[in-house]
């Protein structure tokens, strides 16, 4: 029986990290797709891209998967067509949810999504049902490594055509508008040679909604059940961080 039990806790362990390493692949294959799509997906002309398939690399992730986020970043993955779908609905406690899905099925994705929503105490909501409740941004990262100046960095993104620059722990956060986004991002990273961690369009919450007690726990198994599933890419939610 002990042999069984152990065998039980190394399969238990493994199983956990497996689930760790998918969802670290699942964020470095959504950057690369991200990256695909707005620069192209030839690295030698693409910084961008070039530094994601990098960070893929340095995380042992396997070289089909690499390919897979760029051709359908760029539509060439055969025999497949993938639709880009936002979803909308009120998770526990009336939190706002926008899920972004990249999916070769809508009727599956569409099923998987609601389907979250009502286990976990949500709802799925018809198109702008809580869109109104967010603000789309741009958004751009860079790591706060010794020698950067944040002065510098300020001025440079400033001067590149940023809004805002917020300086967070250990990460500047620049903000931009959505029109002049991928101009920043190039000019940051190809003319500045900034290393970017992040760069993307996202949603941003105008207001927050607080959680406590079981309304919480639902809704982390939601945005947890939402990271899980494959066809997700992003998500948003106007939940207030503790």
């Amino acid at each position: 029986m002990s042999g069984h039990s152990k065998w039980n806790n190394i399969q238990h362990k493994k199983n956990a990290l497996d689930a760790v390493r998918g969802k670290i692949f699942m964020k470095l294959s959504k950057d690369i797709f991200l990256e695909a799509r707005h620069g192209g997906g030839d690295p030698s002309m693409n910084a961008g891209l070039r530094h994601a398939i990098e960070k893929a690399k340095a995380a042992n992730m396997p070289n089909d998967n690499i390919s897979r986020a760029i051709k359908k970043a760029t539509g060439n993955l055969d025999g497949v067509t993938y639709e880009e779908i936002t979803y909308e609905g009120y998770g526990p406690g009336g939190v706002a949810v926008m899920v972004d899905v990249l999916t070769d099925n809508r009727n599956r994705s569409a099923s998987e999504i609601r389907h979250a929503f009502s286990k976990s105490g949500g709802n799925l909501g018809e198109s702008g049902s809580v869109g109104f409740l967010f603000e789309k941004q741009g958004i751009i990262e860079i790591e706060a490594k010794d020698g950067l100046d944040e002065d510098m960095v300020m001025m440079d993104a400033v001067d590149a055509g940023a809004d805002d620059v917020k300086t967070e722990e250990d990460r500047f956060i620049i903000v931009t508008t959505p029109d002049v986004f991928e101009d920043v991002r190039k000019t940051l990273a190809e003319e500045k040679n900034y290393e970017i961690d992040r760069a993307e369009i996202a949603m941003i919450p105008t207001t927050t909604t607080s959680l406590s007690g079981e309304d919480l726990e639902k809704m982390e198994t939601l945005i947890g059940a939402l990271e899980d599933n494959d066809d997700v890419q992003d998500i948003y939610s106007n939940l207030e961080e503790a």
